[in-house]
């Protein structure tokens, strides 16, 4: 069985995280992410493409191309722009087949399940909620 885009960047991020000894170091590489996120069309600022569920604003947008979901999102705090930026590395450009196929399990593997605040693994759950609920409708 091949291994999936989706799942190759899942373990380029693990390894990445393995370079990091502690988590203030994580946390600022999630954030260095975060700050190279690309612009999010201001038109899409609206309570239409707000996440629910996020204690900071987060907007989410996606566009089909070519057979591929590409999702764009923004955030107006600093870790949750990383998270983004994990997200879409994993899930955006992906077929609508292989989002609901790859299982996030970048989340234990890098540790966030046990390092994020209750609101921000909230948060974080609900952007991938709307991911895999934009896949199932393709």
């Amino acid at each position: 069985m091949t291994t999936s885009g989706a799942e190759l960047a899942q373990q380029e991020l693990v390894e990445e995280f393995e370079m990091f000894d502690n988590w203030m170091d994580r946390y600022q590489y999630i954030i260095d992410m975060g700050k190279q996120l690309p612009a999010f069309p201001a038109d899409k600022i609206t309570d239409e493409f707000k996440i629910q569920g996020c204690q900071s604003n987060v907007w989410m947008c996606h566009e089909e191309q070519g057979g591929r979901l590409i999702f764009k999102a923004k955030s107006d705090a600093a870790i949750v722009s990383g998270l983004i930026a994990v997200l879409l590395r994993i899930y955006s450009e992906r077929t609508a087949e292989e989002i609901q196929q790859t299982e996030p399990h970048f989340l234990a593997d890098l540790g966030l399940d046990k390092h994020l605040s209750p609101t921000r693994s909230n948060g974080l759950h609900a952007m991938l909620e709307r991911i895999y609920q934009v896949a199932k409708q393709h």
